[in-house]
């Protein structure tokens, strides 16, 4: 994972998930609604995420977040 995550980024907590009764899974990144995946995306999701550690778990939620963040964001503080 060396070549991924160059900023060690996923040592954090950046990206979690949380599902639904009907197994919707949302995933926010930094508490911000991001993405929501349902059916088949989900339990393909689901069966990754169950058998992954805490930085295989942020690659996986960054990875279906899909390319979102690009860089030239600006903070509105």
């Amino acid at each position: 994972m060396g070549d991924i995550d160059k900023r060690n980024r996923f040592d954090e907590e950046i990206f979690a998930y949380r599902i639904t009764k009907d197994k919707k899974v949302f995933i926010s990144f930094q508490g911000k609604h991001v993405t929501t995946l349902a059916g088949k995306a989900s339990e393909k999701f689901l069966s990754k995420i169950q058998s992954a550690d805490f930085k295989e778990a942020q690659l996986l939620m960054a990875k279906a977040t899909g390319n979102f963040k690009h860089g030239n964001e600006k903070d509105h503080k």
